[in-house]
């Protein structure tokens, strides 16, 4: 397995430390790896109701410029969409990018606009608030230590569309790692010509691979998640 740069990039509400389970088995494997905490997730302290996706997305680009090549890119949740942008800036430096049950985010298209926002920043919902699919593993424990580090996450990252421009992004190769559906569901909206797998679908390589589990694989199998990205740093 050749050694690379493995980008971290975490879904809403939570900062890089959230990767720090999942990191161990990645660094054994001889990778250079860089959990990222996005602006406006440093603490509960710092402001965020100015902070944009393309603040986001700008922060991970100004991250692989700073790296040797190869970069891998491993986005979870949201953070799958600003990986996906970042692809699109930087096609020529990404050699794979690894969706953690997300998905790429077409142009025009927002990550979850649909999420409650006060104040221009948005909290974690309650737990009432998702689906029994996305909460599967994570037991009460885990839900305490997640909501303890949760930091509100800016509303304009949720809200604002994605921006593409590249049509090289479709020749980076693509892992997408299904937690809380299945990959058959993937591949019937696929063949359906469904709006939400149709980036996914224009890309020229790419596979799905299933992590039965919750909607976050970080927290509940921390191993499994980590032995599914290394299986698709070694493709």
């Amino acid at each position: 397995m050749r050694p690379v740069n493995l980008i971290l990039v975490p879904g809403f509400w939570l900062d890089a430390d959230s990767w720090s389970k999942v990191i161990p088995p990645l660094k054994e494997a001889g990778h250079t790896v860089h959990p990222l905490t996005l602006p406006g997730l440093q603490s509960l302290d710092v402001g965020r109701s100015s902070i944009t996706l393309g603040d986001h997305v700008d922060a991970v680009i100004a991250t692989v410029d700073s790296l040797s090549d190869p970069v891998v890119l491993v986005g979870h949740s949201g953070g799958g969409a600003i990986s996906h942008a970042v692809v699109d800036a930087r096609p020529e430096r990404i050699v794979r990018a690894v969706y953690v049950d997300s998905m790429p985010l077409g142009d025009g298209d927002n990550i979850a606009d649909e999420l409650p926002a006060i104040a221009g920043e948005v909290p974690l919902p309650e737990w009432s608030e998702f689906g029994d699919e996305e909460l599967l593993d994570l037991d009460g424990p885990l839900r305490d230590e997640f909501r303890a580090r949760a930091i509100p996450e800016p509303a304009r990252v949720a809200s604002d569309p994605q921006v593409l421009g590249d049509d090289r992004r479709f020749a980076v190769p693509a892992t997408v790692i299904t937690c809380s559906y299945p990959s058959s569901m993937i591949r019937e909206l696929i063949g359906e010509g469904h709006a939400y797998t149709a980036e996914l679908a224009r890309i020229e390589d790419f596979e799905i691979v299933d992590l039965p589990t919750g909607h976050w694989p970080q927290f509940t199998r921390p191993a499994d998640l980590a032995r599914a990205i290394l299986a698709a740093v070694d493709r």
